[in-house]
């Protein structure tokens, strides 16, 4: 699509003979080399010696100051008429550019490529090889092949750029960096049908093969063309060249996830300890291959790639870089990372924080990187928040680190509210609407909790501090917390009633399940208090499911009862298979005891049946014993009373016989009186 045909083994030929001059004054039969010293087989012997770095070239001065300003001045303008000397170490492009330029100076024909035009371009500006000293001179003709040549081109641009690293500043004002940048963002972003070259990820059986065989190799225009097929090609440009294709691509509107997932790929490629914490990125979809790297020959190296170039030079590529530059492409990739939320993962964001603490990289960039993360919190998992504390702290996670991103998270959700995005995140499509952002964060942070409560050197307060983050409405259950609590009791077995009482405060015991309250009525660690409550509310569960269960049999039967808690089955089937795997972790250091517990709990349970029957035996026999005591005594009065009425009925039948006189009466009734109280 952007490639010239008219290809030759060693190079491109520009028009033919146009590089030839027959318009010099020292007829030559050729150049040839001995150890670093250049000479010119001509019929006079030469009376000008250039020096460039360790190179000697031994040359005539009519050739060489006929098209170059520079060495006009350097030799009239001297104070020694005979100067037949120079040394030029700033020379850019070095060596292989003067040879060139010297070459061209003499009229031989040169083959320009994509691997020697830029520094021949930055030479012969340094040279000023002018139009105004001889029409098409070397400025003119690399400025020519430049614009008409290799910005037409992908590979050459490549290849240009690649080369422009060790040509600064020249590359730079010459503008050669901006318009191969240009020239890449505008292929990268056009529509991958048009691409008629073999992109990354197809590598060729041959190492170099020529323009034909690449064309008949390449994809036809119906072939499908995957998005990132450009990745590859630019992850080897150095980071300032890769910020300015960057940059570049982001005004030509490309997508941002495709931006984010290039910006990944090149990370991964140039700081290895980042590849070496990688863990798995879920949902990125790219295509990412970082194996391709240069091979070195004695001139010239394959590019073992999609693109196969000719790239000058024995530079290693795969030497590990400095502790300054990784800092420095760090410092590179946050700036230029894409302001959209989920155009990176918080997988990469947290890994290239880890290396941003270890680095020290600069504050403002760290604190911009943290505010990043707090927008994905919901998508990290523990094991990527477990970053080693690399200052002189004594614990041994960076708790502070989280607590800052947890708060960058919650004011986020302040700011943004209900987000749909957070309900529809593709990596916890299994949960659904049942857990929501912060319900996800709450059960991190109780994962985050459990790891770092082992660490004896983690304070209670800094505890207590992330554990309270959080609002109270983001926990549905405190059994993660409550892990937690008791993985810090058992590291911290020195800790106060006070102290120990303070930190189960920060649990609600209500929101326990049945086996968490069941291992905490028999934990020794928690305060005696904390117990109590957990039986309290644990009594109280059970008293509302019996009466629950009651009402539902009365209501429905076993039919509708069955029919009311079979979707509370499977809802909390689809939660637990919805649980992110890193949730999980903190279960299974506990397995073992888990196992030993089911065993008591069942023991437990029947022993409170048990219990429970025989408070009812007890209760039957007491309200048995007092009724008999009740009615005996009521008896005996009842026997008492009825003698008296008796004795007082016949007493009356004898007073209607016979009725003695008043004193006679009195004495009677009064005897009578005594001998019935007696």
């Amino acid at each position: 699509m952007w490639e010239s045909e008219g290809v030759t083994p060693n190079g491109r030929e520009y028009g033919g003979d146009v590089l030839t001059s027959t318009k010099h004054g020292v007829k030559i039969e050729g150049f040839y080399q001995r150890a670093n010293s250049w000479y010119v087989s001509a019929d006079i012997p030469s009376d000008l010696h250039v020096q460039i770095g360790e190179a000697n070239f031994h040359l005539h001065k009519y050739p060489l100051l006929s098209r170059s300003g520079k060495l006009n001045r350097m030799l009239y303008d001297s104070r020694e008429p005979e100067l037949n000397k120079i040394a030029m170490d700033d020379l850019p492009g070095g060596p292989e550019a003067f040879e060139l330029a010297a070459k061209f100076c003499y009229g031989v024909a040169i083959d320009l490529t994509a691997s020697n035009i830029s520094g021949l371009r930055c030479a012969s500006e340094y040279l000023e090889m002018t139009e105004d000293l001889e029409e098409g001179n070397l400025i003119f003709k690399t400025e020519a092949f430049l614009s008409y040549v290799v910005l037409s081109s992908w590979r050459d641009s490549i290849v240009v750029l690649k080369n422009s690293e060790k040509l600064s500043p020249w590359a730079e004002n010459l503008q050669i960096v901006r318009r191969c940048s240009e020239s890449i963002a505008w292929k990268a972003c056009a529509n991958p049908k048009g691409i008629r070259w073999s992109y990354t990820g197809r590598p060729h059986k041959v190492s170099s093969p020529n323009w034909s065989e690449m064309k008949d190799s390449s994809p036809s225009r119906n072939q499908l063309v995957p998005p990132d097929w450009w990745f590859e090609d630019v992850s080897i440009l150095r980071i300032d060249h890769f910020v300015r294709v960057i940059t570049a691509i982001k005004v030509k509107g490309m997508r941002y996830e495709l931006i984010g997932a290039g910006i990944m790929h090149y990370a991964t490629k140039w700081l290895p300890g980042l590849a070496a914490n990688e863990t798995s990125i879920q949902g990125e979809e790219t295509s990412i291959n970082s194996s391709s790297s240069f091979s070195s020959g004695a001139d010239n190296g394959s590019w073992k790639g999609g693109l196969h170039m000719i790239v000058a030079g024995t530079r290693d590529e795969t030497s590990s870089l400095q502790t300054k530059d990784q800092r420095m492409v760090i410092e590179s990739l946050i700036s230029i990372i894409p302001p959209q939320k989920d155009s990176v993962s918080c997988s990469f964001l947290l890994r290239l924080l880890r290396m941003a603490n270890m680095l020290k990289v600069a504050h403002a960039l760290i604190t911009d990187l943290e505010k990043r993360v707090g927008m994905q919190f919901e998508q990290a998992t523990l094991s990527d928040l477990l970053i080693p504390c690399y200052d002189k702290s004594e614990t041994k996670f960076d708790v502070d680190l989280v607590q800052r991103l947890l708060e960058h998270f919650l004011i986020q959700e302040q700011t943004e509210g209900c987000s749909p995005s957070r309900q529809t995140f593709s990596d916890h499509k299994h949960v659904g609407g049942n857990l929501n952002a912060k319900a996800r964060v709450a059960r991190l942070v109780d994962s985050y909790l459990t790891e770092v409560s082992r660490d004896r050197n983690l304070s209670l307060t800094k505890f207590q501090v992330l554990a309270e983050a959080l609002p109270e409405s983001a926990r549905v259950s405190d059994d993660g917390l409550y892990r937690a609590i008791d993985s810090y009791l058992k590291a911290h077995p020195t800790l106060t009633e006070h102290e120990r009482k303070r930190l189960c405060r920060v649990m609600d015991c209500q929101k326990l399940s049945i086996d968490a309250c069941m291992h905490a009525a028999q934990n020794e660690r928690l305060p005696l208090r904390v117990v109590v409550q957990v039986l309290f509310s644990e009594q109280i569960k059970i008293s509302n499911a019996l009466a629950n269960n009651s009402s539902l049999k009365a209501a429905g039967g076993g039919g509708g009862v069955e029919s009311q808690y079979q979707p509370m089955v499977t809802n909390r089937k689809t939660l637990l298979e919805g649980t992110p795997q890193s949730f999980q972790e903190g279960w299974t250091t506990a397995k073992k005891d888990i196992n030993t517990l089911k065993f008591e709990l069942e023991s437990v349970k029947t022993k409170y049946l048990e219990l429970q029957h025989d408070m009812e035996n007890l209760q039957k026999n007491f309200d048995k014993v007092m009724k008999q005591k009740h009615t005996s005594a009521w008896t005996s009065g009842w026997k008492k009373l009825s003698k008296l009425t008796k004795m007082t009925n016949g007493e009356n039948h004898d007073i209607g016989n016979h009725i003695p006189s008043s004193e006679e009466q009195i004495k009677k009734n009064a005897r009578r009186w005594r001998n019935s109280i007696s």
